[in-house]
């Protein structure tokens, strides 16, 4: 039997993709139109922003934490978040936590690693990209990045809050995007991290400047071997 996976969700889009990605690619392994267990809980997004926008990070763990429980009590066996932002607040969730927790980060790291990147460009909120999730994850597997200066993250910060959680894809943005990657290109990264979960519906792989780290699909899959491991 698979393992049951647990979905903490914050935002609607990534969360939904990287259910649908689970949903996707887990048949390849178990079989036509089969895949784990998957149960999802989520706060609603604005309850979240209140504390970020704080930086109240206990706060964040105490919602998260919540999601976590109500996932333990339908059974999951272990948790997941497509969100990369509140992961700053992951240690925190995993000292109370009744299952266990995949780190979104180090399924890109290992990633990075498994692909010889050096380099990498971070890209997500204006709290991810200031943030430790990344560079206290990337310097265990001797990996450095680069983030954007601060205009560049302002602007993808509001692209991701007024257009990208609201399912608004918008070509003007998707260049900007490319735009912004091509400056972390000339600056030396080797791979960009599609650091917020919809990033990865915006940017296109093959029109990229940088070859792409997408974090909401790499932590479905390794929540899927998770989910197969004896």
């Amino acid at each position: 039997m698979a393992k049951h996976i647990g979905i903490v969700g914050c935002s609607a889009e990534g969360a939904a993709l990287c259910y649908r990605t689970i949903c996707a690619e887990a048949p390849r392994e178990m079989g036509e139109h089969r895949h784990p267990e998957i149960t999802m809980h989520t706060h609603p997004l604005s309850d979240y922003m209140v504390y970020i926008r704080a930086g109240d990070w206990e706060k964040v763990a105490e919602l998260m934490l919540s999601s976590t429980q109500k996932l333990a009590r339908v059974g999951a066996d272990f948790a997941i978040c497509p969100d990369n932002t509140i992961h700053q607040s992951l240690q925190l969730v995993k000292q109370e936590s009744p299952i266990p927790w995949l780190h979104i980060a180090e399924a890109v790291a290992e990633t990075a690693k498994q692909n010889g990147f050096e380099r990498l460009a971070i890209l997500g909120t204006k709290y991810l990209m200031t943030g430790p999730v990344y560079p206290e994850v990337l310097e265990r597997f001797s990996i450095t990045c680069e983030i954007p200066d601060e205009k560049e993250r302002e602007k993808i910060d509001e692209i991701i809050f007024k257009e990208l959680v609201n399912a608004v894809f918008s070509e003007k943005s998707r260049m900007y995007f490319n735009d912004v990657i091509e400056n972390l290109k000339q600056r030396g990264c080797d791979a960009v991290v599609l650091g917020c979960t919809e990033i990865p519906l915006i940017v296109v792989p093959d029109d990229c400047p940088l070859p792409t780290l997408d974090s909401t699909r790499l932590l479905a899959r390794a929540a899927v071997r998770e989910a197969l491991a004896p």
